[in-house]
């Protein structure tokens, strides 16, 4: 499942350090109650760097509802890295006593594993990280319920391979119009074009923004 929020002309940030806040109060809640049902969240390295995440279920009585049916806290926190530039002491890897994997290359996994240590289990994929792969190594790990929540590359990777089951997409009642902000998705080939339309399975009002789920037809 894909969740992401973006500004009524397709992009997710803008241009600036500070981060672009596109959903509100009402939103962050129910993103993290989807959190909460999920088995793994995945983001990419470069939202690692450029928001530092804890990617956390913020909700105590959420947290401890996993807690009693016997899961972790948070679900297991994934990123995938094409150039291993991630930090060990990053939110995303310091916070939580649950695991966190990431992938890579496997040219780059060893060096990569000997930085991360004990932050962090290393998996290289080969000569390039494909998501099917991803995917494949996280069902061996006992993932069924998976939460990619960014960014643009990685919603690209998903999509266009075809391997989302559900998007959620929230738009925020404003533009950026900045050529050089991050957008949703880059060019590619995508399975869901103008002759695959998707099914929308909701439509919801949350605050000034908007909800939209969809379903790919199969």
């Amino acid at each position: 499942m894909l969740s992401v929020a973006a500004s009524l002309d397709g992009y997710i940030d803008d241009a600036t350090p500070d981060r672009l806040l596109l959903s509100n109060d009402e939103d962050f809640d129910r993103v993290d109650s989807v959190r909460a049902g999920v088995d793994a969240i995945l983001v990419g390295a470069s939202t690692i760097r450029a928001d530092n995440p804890r990617l956390m279920v913020r909700s105590e009585e959420r947290r401890a509802k996993r807690v009693g049916e016997g899961q972790p806290e948070s679900p297991i926190k994934v990123t995938i890295t094409a150039s291993g530039d991630i930090d060990p002491e990053a939110k995303f890897f310091a916070t939580g006593a649950i695991d966190k994997v990431v992938y890579t290359t496997a040219a780059i996994a060893p060096a990569l594993a000997n930085r991360m240590g004990s932050a962090a289990t290393v998996v290289g994929l080969g000569d390039e990280v494909g998501p099917a792969d991803v995917l494949a190594d996280l069902a061996a790990r006992g993932v069924e319920r998976l939460m990619i929540e960014g960014g643009g590359t990685i919603h690209t990777m998903f999509l266009s391979a075809g391997l989302v089951d559900e998007l959620h997409v929230v738009f925020a009642p404003f533009f950026v119009g900045d050529a050089g902000a991050p957008r949703f998705v880059s060019p590619a080939a995508f399975p869901q074009d103008s002759k695959h339309r998707m099914i929308l399975a909701e439509a919801q009002a949350i605050g000034d923004c908007v909800l939209l789920r969809y379903l790919p037809q199969r």
